[in-house]
């Protein structure tokens, strides 16, 4: 919006000039949602009535959360997106971004709602979750089709120079199972206070980069990589949720004051698949987010091993944080640990752009 609104008026005021370059923009995104995060927090702890319901099967220290305030996804979805419009050109893949991360808040926060006030501490069934899923993955590719045709069904291989494999149609199955995966990935990851947002962060720095590396025509030639009309752009809403994640983290370490719960987890885990497959980087993602991809495994390893061998189990709990917090790590050290972890993977990710 403030594109449209100020950079015409450069020739009156050379300043304004400024909003031509993504870069800018890049970073007054993420200073606004964080921002509004940190301001709106304070307010929204003290009235929202939600609060947390621990279930059953976490590790006893757990239980002292019941009662924390959740929903807290709810200001940084608001911050995402308020921060997006103002400094994000209205492109069209900006706005299947903003309707995807829209689109599962909403889904998180009704899964939330059933939880908190609801008599299920599990919220949706996992069916009616994957039916949510299933649907807005099949929208985005419709999307993704009508707004850049010539590449929409391509999957970009890192580690290689200009090898696209066009998968056609099979490309509709590789992005529902992608964006599903990751989804659920993220909301397994949101279990210790500061787990999923800082793990997160690095992710979305790494996409930030690629998507503006894929917009930009001269460095994505450098760099060898597919380019993607208007694609900079979500430099831009990526770079809003790395400031909406910061202003979170400040009420979410350990103690936290609130949680992100569903509606919160939901969103990033899409924000994430949806950047991802518009700039074409799906591959490249999956390395980004290897934290969340190992947690989520963790969890099928788990389900699997145990109905096999009729009661066994492979970790002492999942996800597999739960897992070294039974073995005497304090959650801090789990929590920073696991954010390490997560900054070796982005920069792994980001290194494909070059090891070509």
């Amino acid at each position: 919006m403030l594109y449209e609104l100020l950079y015409p008026l450069t020739p009156y005021f050379t300043p304004f000039n400024l909003f031509h370059y993504i870069t800018f923009r890049s970073a007054m995104s993420a200073l606004f949602s964080g921002l509004l995060v940190l301001l709106l927090m304070p307010i929204f702890i003290r009235r929202f009535s939600l609060r947390e319901r621990i279930s059953e099967d976490v590790p006893e220290n757990h239980l002292s959360k019941e009662g924390t305030p959740s929903s807290g996804g709810i200001v940084m979805l608001l911050g995402i997106i308020l921060s997006s419009l103002l400094w994000a050109r209205p492109l069209p893949l900006v706005w299947i971004a903003l309707f995807s991360v829209f689109y599962m808040g909403l889904v998180g926060l009704a899964d939330d709602i059933i939880k908190r006030r609801g008599v299920k501490k599990r919220g949706m069934s996992k069916w009616q979750k994957l039916l949510f899923q299933f649907i807005l993955s099949a929208l985005v590719v419709i999307g993704l089709a009508w707004a850049y045709p010539e590449g929409a069904f391509i999957v970009q291989m890192p580690f290689a120079k200009n090898l696209l494999l066009n998968i056609g149609y099979f490309y509709v199955i590789f992005a529902t199972l992608l964006f599903v995966w990751t989804t659920n990935a993220v909301n397994l990851t949101d279990g210790l206070d500061g787990l999923a947002a800082g793990s997160a962060l690095p992710v979305f720095g790494a996409l930030a980069a690629i998507a503006y590396a894929a917009g930009h025509i001269k460095l994505s030639s450098y760099l060898a990589i597919l380019y993607i009309p208007g694609a900079g752009e979500l430099a831009v809403v990526a770079s809003s949720v790395i400031g909406a994640l910061l202003g979170f983290l400040w009420f979410n370490a350990h103690p936290a004051k609130v949680f992100m719960g569903d509606t919160g987890s939901q969103a990033l885990g899409s924000a994430m698949a949806i950047i991802a497959m518009l700039t074409k980087h799906e591959i490249v993602m999956i390395v980004a987010a290897g934290l969340f991809m190992i947690e989520a495994l963790s969890v099928l390893i788990q389900v699997g091993y145990f109905k096999l061998t009729r009661g066994k189990r492979v970790f002492l709990c999942a996800p597999i944080h739960h897992h070294y917090e039974r073995k005497g790590w304090p959650e801090t050290t789990v929590v920073v640990r696991f954010w390490i972890i997560s900054v070796f993977f982005a920069l792994l990710a980001l290194s494909t752009l070059k090891i070509r």
